[in-house]
């Protein structure tokens, strides 16, 4: 049904909208420990992937697709009458805001986004990664139910770096996720995430926060430096950077929201 849109929790605060997209099997509180910071430099929008939480989970394939999240984003753009926002994605979150900022660059204030694979790796080697490995975990979904994943490696929520009352929300809005749309996200969002060569394209200004503890994602830094003037900060973490280090996250993004007002705020 095209008339389900993402869940999306509307905060107070003061400044631009900012839009925080967050990753594959998070959800709304994954950024409990960043938003009464933000919000004194901005008006964050929580917004849940599909089938995460409270969103919906499509029937359609192409509503899972990066155009397809576009177009939602697009749509949260126009239901609060801003001319532009700012986009702050973590991991798969972080890819699809960038998605957005290569088809709407007028739209865009900045983007802050952490370490994210699957934005920034080779396109070929990423894909052929989802057809092996990730296809396994939607198969596991589909057969077992999203239970399945409480304990893996692949949810956020498991991470005992992340402060005990984000875990306990993030562990009951887990219950919430649907097992049709993980299982879609895995396959069709998670394949199609690579930018390629389109992250030359990205013109709004960009801070990426680098948690250098995930080890596996350094390798992908010279695609990071593909976007055009990107600001890098180091963090003492690891692939949950905002979750981690809150307060050196939370710093360096207020800090680059205040260096990058929006002309009229």
């Amino acid at each position: 049904m095209t008339d389900q849109h993402l869940h999306k929790v509307v905060h107070e605060g003061v400044g631009p909208v900012a839009l925080l997209v967050h990753g594959a099997l998070g959800s709304r509180s994954y950024w409990n420990d960043n938003i009464s910071a933000l919000q004194t430099v901005c008006r964050p929008v929580v917004i849940e992937l599909w089938g995460h939480g409270k969103s919906p989970s499509p029937e359609e394939r192409k509503r899972y697709e990066p155009h397809g999240y576009v177009d939602e984003f697009e749509n949260i753009r126009k239901e609060l009458q801003v001319e532009r926002m700012w986009l702050i994605g973590q991991s798969m979150g972080a890819a699809l805001v960038m998605h957005y900022a290569v088809s709407h660059p007028d739209r865009v204030a900045g983007l802050i986004i952490t370490n994210s694979a699957s934005g920034f790796a080779e396109p070929t080697e990423w894909q052929e990664r989802n057809r092996t490995m990730v296809s396994k975990i939607a198969d596991q979904v589909d057969e077992e139910g999203v239970e399945c994943l409480r304990d893996s490696w692949v949810n956020p929520g498991r991470s005992k770096r992340i402060a005990a009352s984000t875990l306990k929300l993030l562990a009951n809005e887990f219950s919430e996720h649907t097992a049709a749309g993980i299982s879609a996200s895995f396959r069709v969002t998670n394949y199609a995430l690579p930018l390629g060569e389109s992250l030359e394209e990205i013109t709004a200004p960009v801070l990426f926060t680098n948690g250098v503890e995930e080890e596996r994602f350094q390798r992908h830094l010279p695609r990071v430096k593909k976007i055009s003037g990107v600001e890098i900060v180091e963090l003492p973490a690891s692939h949950a950077v905002n979750a981690h280090d809150p307060a050196g996250w939370n710093q360096a993004a207020i800090d680059f929201i205040t260096r990058h007002p929006i002309s009229g705020d």
